[in-house]
């Protein structure tokens, strides 16, 4: 065992950490804002609009998340009309494709997550702010919105923390995220068991503290719902 070379590589490690909550934030962020919008397409009375977003997020849904980024990491550069393309200087970044990727996988299960939540709203709700005078829009960003997202917190937290675990693929294209920088300590030093055991500790770490964020904003804000009778 040689944790000596583990000990020599700690700001390595910070660094890829840091990198891995960055794409966790900036994917989760950006996917955030896109599902809220999708899920109520998802349940639009549109049966054009509702199989539009269904066949979205099937695809998205049901094809690794690895051969998306391949898709679009390697499989774009095939095509003349990208490389010439004003888009090719991002497209050719190994960075902005992986937040793609990231991005249009993980919309794909929140907007089914958020949709769901939306189904599961009680009538009386939505019915005592239309007898309220609420317009469309204020029923919605008053209580449809918040009632969706207090719903959904369980599931969501757990669509975050696989999003974390899912940024390790991002080492697949170059990246030095967590587990890239286990693997570079790998090839450099030729051990194979103490920069994983590493990389895992640092994962499990950054999902206690998700985990914990998680309880409390359940608890801060979606305690009402076990107050309710079944």
């Amino acid at each position: 065992m040689n944790w000596d070379v583990i000990a020599e590589n700690l700001g390595l490690y910070a660094e890829g950490a840091q990198l891995t909550l960055v794409l966790t934030v900036a994917s989760l962020a950006i996917s955030f804002c896109l599902a809220i919008p999708l899920s109520f397409a998802r349940n639009s009375a549109n049966r054009l609009i509702r199989s539009l977003i269904f066949a979205y997020t099937l695809v998205f849904r049901g094809t690794p998340l690895l051969v998306q980024l391949f898709l679009i990491y390697f499989g774009l550069a095939q095509f003349e009309l990208v490389r010439a393309s004003l888009l090719w200087p991002w497209l050719s970044s190994p960075l902005v494709c992986v937040l793609i990727a990231f991005v249009l996988n993980t919309t794909a299960y929140t907007t089914e997550i958020f949709a769901g939540a939306l189904r599961h709203i009680p009538p009386g709700e939505v019915e005592a702010a239309t007898a309220y005078g609420m317009s469309d829009w204020t029923r919605a960003r008053r209580i449809l919105v918040p009632a969706m997202l207090t719903r959904a917190l369980p599931l969501y937290g757990n669509e975050t923390i696989m999003m974390l675990h899912a940024t390790s693929l991002a080492s697949t294209v170059t990246l030095l995220e967590t587990t890239g920088v286990a693997r570079m300590i790998t090839l450099n030093y030729y051990i194979q068991f103490e920069p994983y055991v590493a990389a895992a500790m640092v994962y499990l770490v950054l999902t206690f503290v998700l985990v914990g964020a998680f309880r409390l904003v359940e608890r801060r804000w979606a305690g009402y719902l076990d107050l309710r009778p079944s």
